[in-house]
């Protein structure tokens, strides 16, 4: 069963860093996608980062260079590094994880409510 849950968001100056994890319930080894994805209140959702079970990232434009997304496989966990943060990353951050489609933070944006979600971490940037 799938059940993830979000850690390590908090508060920072522009030009800082941060490192989210996202622990998944569900058996190691997963071949499904997993990714993260961001919202702002009031703005459209953004899908941030997405990788494989095999490993492969896609990122959006707005922070490739500057994310990294990994996955270990056996301890089923998600990571997202990041580095040089703007206050336009400033966000909720949510873990997401089995949504249909291909593997591209497009398709997550768009079809995330019909996977799962963790709870959300919140990421706060200070000019």
């Amino acid at each position: 069963q799938v059940k993830l849950v979000e850690s390590g968001g908090g508060s920072v100056q522009a030009g800082g860093s941060l490192r989210l994890s996202c622990e998944n319930s569900d058996n190691p080894y997963a071949d499904y996608c997993m990714g993260w994805f961001r919202q702002v209140p009031g703005k459209k959702r953004e899908g941030v980062a997405a990788i494989s079970s095999d490993g492969r990232p896609n990122y959006a434009d707005s922070v490739k260079g500057r994310f990294t997304i990994s996955r270990d496989n056996a301890k089923n966990t998600l990571t997202l590094q990041m580095n040089s943060l703007k206050p336009e990353d400033s966000a909720m951050y949510y873990c997401a994880a089995r949504w249909p489609g291909p593997c591209i933070v497009d398709v997550l944006r768009a079809n995330v409510d019909s996977g799962y979600r963790g709870q959300g971490t919140q990421v706060t940037v200070s000019s």
